[in-house]
């Protein structure tokens, strides 16, 4: 029996041994904590960026979507021989700031609530994502040139559509200098 008592008493204590050896202290645990906390933190900031910008898209879309709605009064094109964009250029005319100078002054004496969807488009000449970039600077252009003619911003949007809505063919330069325009849409 005393054997068997010794047997028991060496494994207590080889098992105390075991489980004293494996107390983390409370050093370890706090910098694991600490550093467990710092990646939670860093998390919390991303999901409230994402946040932020999710809210943002949803108010870009909610305003698309009023654009949407809106019922279609006219269009006019920037595109004719006076007001054609250059390959590759985004900037206005004097012959086109002249027709946008007039557009402005008729939508202000008709006084009407309307949005202005202008949309940018491009030839086929170049890569899709430059093409989209361009489309982008035209429309730009365009509504940062009503907005000094006293066309308020909310009530315009700009979209670009790069190459990808032709009116003529892209295979010949008549068809590529009716391609490069801006179209600026009228909604109610």
């Amino acid at each position: 029996m005393q054997l068997k008592s010794k047997g028991l008493i060496a494994v207590a204590m080889l098992a105390g041994a075991v489980a004293v050896s494996g107390c983390a202290t409370k050093k370890y645990v706090n910098t694991q904590v600490g550093q467990v906390e710092t990646r939670v933190s860093t998390h919390d900031t991303q999901i409230a960026e994402l946040d932020r910008t999710s809210r943002e898209a949803l108010e870009r879309a909610t305003a698309a979507g009023k654009l949407a709605e809106g019922k279609f009064v006219y269009s006019m094109v920037l595109s004719d021989d006076s007001v054609k964009f250059p390959t590759d250029k985004a900037a206005l005319s004097p012959e086109a700031e002249s027709r946008l100078a007039e557009f402005a002054e008729k939508l202000k004496a008709d006084n009407k609530n309307v949005y202005l969807e202008i949309q940018g488009h491009t030839d086929a000449t170049g890569a899709d994502d430059y093409n989209e970039k361009l489309g982008e600077a035209r429309a730009e252009a365009v509504r940062k040139f009503l907005n000094k003619s006293g066309v308020p911003l909310n009530r315009m949007a700009s979209i670009s559509y790069g190459s990808e809505a032709p009116v003529a063919p892209n295979d010949n330069r008549e068809g590529r200098a009716q391609n490069r325009r801006v179209v600026v849409v009228v909604l109610a």
